[in-house]
């Protein structure tokens, strides 16, 4: 019997078995996939290393405008995905080193919880067993969601695992879903040659994000050459005799867009099925496990971190959860984070990065705030990397506490967690002025929103 049976080997489930182990905990880790879960196998990781790919390539095509001139520009995807191929062995190789560590066991195989409290483990060669611990810890990620309209699975239809592993590099692409996934990869694609048309059913792509930082990038990736079509609905897609068509209703109008390759990107869900839930007595919906704000579920000893409690789908979301969870169940005085204080980022040209509440958010809710801008083409650094593209906005209340930050330019995913320090320890827009910032930095678009 171990202290601990996490369930999951992604951000949150192993990132925790390496704290709890730390901690003295006799820990099992069980994984039917490979460790790392979504995020570094077909999420997070190999998508950022297409980002770099699609970024490089950008640059490349406007050396000469900085004097440096490139005869010709090619590109080979197969050389693109072994790179992300090889990136992602090495984490993974990372991640089973810390697994192999005093304290953890590393069990490959499906898990459900049963009716005594256990853990059904059905290994890889077919072989089970039961596994009991003092606690258990759920962190079995999500699933790609799909549009339950005719065609959503035929021939022509990919989600973003099998889109990241494509070696042929589609002449077309069609985009269900303007969210961070849709819009990653629509950007990734647009770069790499592809002609690209994203269909989104909400008025505005990144329906999460501040509608003006949504707003203008998508005014900046249709000037790239991504064609938008919002407010739009997906009704079917239909396979061709050369590709497939997907059609939709816009404005009234029935329309239909030619694609050689469709990437379903309307979401993800939690991962609840087949583990056990009902059996153990656990409550969840649709949206995913219910918890509390130490994350424990309906049963005391039982508990849910991450995309699977359908709360805050992000690995280091997940991440902070396990480590509130250890606290919890060990009754330990180990530093909490605030997880209402989740910085975000969309890596895409322009990238975007964010924190706390948007200018939409404090509306709604009827919060007196202040709104302080600055712009990348009034920064020195920004003008002399050439990327002169983009803001930064700070939200801050009548006191001047900082209450949220959207960014959108270069390095808007580093240049957040300037603000997400502050906010954490309740700083304000004074003591932003009040900091000297080096120059010339883009960091200074901070303090110049500050300002």
């Amino acid at each position: 019997m171990s202290d601990l049976i996490i369930i999951g080997a992604g951000p949150g489930g192993y990132e925790t078995a390496v704290r709890a182990a730390s901690l003295g905990l006799s820990t099992t880790i069980v994984e039917a996939h490979k460790p790392g879960g979504t995020c570094l196998n077909v999420g997070c990781i190999p998508t950022k290393c297409l980002c770099r790919s699609a970024e490089l390539l950008a640059e490349v095509r406007e050396a000469a405008a900085f004097g440096i001139e490139v005869s010709q520009v090619g590109f080979s995807l197969p050389t693109a995905v072994a790179r992300k191929d090889e990136v992602v062995d090495r984490l993974v190789q990372g991640v089973q080193t810390l697994l192999a560590a005093p304290g953890i066991t590393y069990v490959e195989g499906t898990a459900q919880l049963n009716a005594n409290g256990g853990v059904d483990v059905t290994h890889t060669d077919g072989s089970r067993e039961t596994l009991t611990a003092s606690h258990i810890i759920i962190a079995t990620g999500s699933e790609t969601k799909f549009l339950p309209i005719p065609g959503a699975h035929s021939r022509d239809v990919v989600t973003s695992t099998e889109l990241l592993s494509l070696t042929t590099l589609p002449k077309r692409l069609c985009v269900i879903g303007g969210g961070v996934i849709g819009m990653e990869f629509a950007s990734i694609f647009n770069a790499f040659g592809s002609e690209v048309s994203v269909v989104e059913y909400c008025k505005e792509i990144l329906p999460a994000i501040d509608k003006d930082i949504a707003k203008r990038l998508r005014t900046s990736m249709k000037k790239r050459g991504v064609d938008f079509h919002v407010g739009a609905a997906v009704t079917a897609i239909e396979e061709l005799e050369q590709g497939s068509a997907v059609v939709f209703t816009e404005k009234g109008r029935e329309q239909r867009i030619e694609a050689d390759v469709v990437l379903m990107a309307v979401g993800r869900a939690p991962r609840v099925n087949n583990l056990g839930l009902n059996e153990a007595g656990i409550a969840y919906s649709p949206r995913g496990i219910q918890v509390n704000e130490d994350m424990q579920t309906s049963v005391p000893n039982v508990y849910a971190i991450g995309d699977v409690n359908g709360l805050c789908p992000l690995a280091h979301a997940a991440t902070f959860q396990g480590y509130r969870a250890l606290h919890h169940l060990t009754g330990s005085d180990a530093l909490t984070a605030d997880l209402s204080l989740v910085p975000a980022a969309v890596f895409t040209v322009p990238e975007v990065g964010t924190v706390g509440r948007s200018e939409d958010e404090l509306k709604a809710a009827g919060i007196a705030y202040h709104v302080g801008k600055a712009f990348y083409r009034a920064n020195g650094k920004s003008l002399a990397m050439g990327s002169d593209e983009g803001m930064v906005k700070l939200l801050s209340d009548e006191a001047g506490v900082i209450l949220g930050c959207q960014v959108l330019g270069a390095h808007a995913a580093d240049l957040i967690h300037e603000v997400t320090v502050l906010m954490a320890v309740g700083g304000t827009t004074h003591q932003l002025r009040a900091t000297i910032h080096a120059h010339p930095t883009l960091s200074e678009l901070i303090l110049s929103a500050a300002e």
